[in-house]
C-alpha cells in the first residue's frame, strides 16, 4: 500500500528484540499486537484481566498485579446463570464461584510475574467514557450486559487521565525499575458513545497522555489511532461493521509499528517465523507422500533448530 499522506512516528530508542518479554494490555487493539507479538514467537503476555477499556481500570488492574491482591467473594457477584467481577472482563466469568476466583488469582500471579520481569509494557487505551456503579460507587472495568440504569455513565477528563498514566507508570516502576512503556490509543472507533462524543474521548486520550510521558524517556507514544484516521481512512479500511479495523489495517499498523519498535536484527528472524507459520498452516494434497514427509522433516529442524536458541518458542 502506498500512501501520500504518512503519520510521522518518530524514534523510538529501546526497541524490542528476541530478548525482550513483552506485556500488552488495554482495548480490543491489545488483543491484535498481542496475537502479532504471538504468532512471531516474541516472548509477551497479552490482557490477564481481560480487554480493559478505560485508562482507571487499567491503572486499577496494575494496582492488584504489583499489591498481589487477593480476591475473595466480596469482589465478585452473579448475574445471569455466572458469577462475574466489574474489575475484570466476562472472558474470565464462570458458573461456580470458585473458578471466578481462582482465574483472577491466576491473572494476577501471571501479571505480577511478567511484569516484575519484563523489558517493555505496552498500553491501549480505548477511551475516556467510564461507567460508574450506582449500588457501590465505584468505577468499572465491564458492566457485564447489567441493564444501564444501575451505572452513570461520566467523561473522564484530561487531567484525571495524565494522573491515572503517572500512577500506572510509577506503579509498575516500583516492581521493575528497567521497564519500558509504550503507549497507544486505540483505532477502534467507540461509536455507540456518539460521533462527537467518540472524538471527545479520544481527544481527552491523547492529550492526558502526552501530558504524562512527553518529558519522559522511558516512555514512548505509537500513533495508532491516527494512522488509522488519516493514512487508512477509507471504509476498504474497515472490519464489516464499519467500526474495528480490517485485517489489512491491523496488518498494516503493525508494519509501521515493527518499523520503529522491533530492532532491525529482529527482522530476519521475523520473517524465518513466518515462513516457519506458513509452512505449519500448508494443507498438502497427499499427506502421506514422501515429498510432504521430506518437507515436514525439514520444517521441523527448522523449528527444533529455533528453539536451540530462543526455548521460549513454542510452534
Amino acid at each position: 500500500m502506498v500512501f501520500t499522506t504518512r503519520v510521522p512516528i518518530g524514534h523510538y530508542s529501546i526497541p524490542i528484540d528476541y530478548n525482550s518479554s513483552v506485556v500488552s494490555v488495554g482495548s480490543c487493539f491489545a488483543l491484535n499486537i498481542g496475537a502479532k507479538f504471538e504468532h512471531f514467537k516474541f516472548r509477551n503476555l497479552t490482557n490477564p484481566f481481560g480487554i480493559l477499556f478505560h485508562p482507571l481500570a487499567l491503572e486499577k488492574f496494575v494496582s492488584f498485579a504489583v499489591n498481589k491482591k487477593t480476591f475473595t467473594e466480596a469482589d465478585i457477584f452473579f448475574h445471569e446463570g455466572r458469577w462475574h467481577c466489574f474489575d475484570a472482563h466476562s472472558e474470565l466469568s464462570d458458573a461456580d464461584p470458585e473458578n471466578l476466583l481462582r482465574n483472577l488469582a491466576t491473572a494476577v500471579k501471571s501479571a505480577n510475574a511478567e511484569l516484575t520481569n519484563a523489558s517493555h509494557l505496552i498500553i491501549t487505551l480505548g477511551t475516556a467514557w467510564v461507567y460508574r456503579h450506582t449500588g457501590s460507587g465505584n468505577l468499572v472495568a465491564n458492566c457485564h450486559k447489567i441493564q444501564q440504569k444501575e451505572f452513570t455513565k461520566e467523561l473522564l477528563g484530561v487531567q484525571e487521565i495524565e494522573q491515572s498514566i503517572r500512577s500506572i507508570m510509577q506503579m509498575v516502576l516500583t516492581l521493575n525499575p528497567d521497564i519500558n512503556f509504550i503507549f497507544t490509543v486505540s483505532p477502534v472507533r467507540h461509536i455507540k458513545d456518539g460521533f462527537a462524543e467518540n472524538q471527545r474521548s479520544k481527544a481527552h486520550l491523547i492529550a492526558g497522555l502526552h501530558e504524562a510521558i512527553d518529558s519522559n524517556d522511558r516512555a514512548f507514544y505509537f500513533p495508532s489511532y491516527e494512522i488509522m484516521m488519516d493514512e487508512l481512512r477509507d471504509y476498504r479500511f474497515y472490519a464489516r461493521d464499519m467500526i474495528h479495523p480490517s485485517q489489512q489495517a491491523i496488518d498494516y499498523i503493525w508494519e509501521r509499528f515493527a518499523d520503529v519498535c522491533i530492532s532491525p536484527e529482529s527482522k530476519s528472524l521475523m520473517a524465518e517465523i513466518e515462513s516457519i507459520q506458513k509452512g505449519l498452516s500448508h494443507r498438502p494434497f497427499n499427506p502421506d507422500g514422501e515429498q510432504h514427509q521430506k518437507f515436514l522433516h525439514a520444517l521441523q529442524q527448522k523449528i527444533s533448530t529455533l528453539r536451540e536458541k530462543y526455548p521460549h518458542m513454542v510452534f
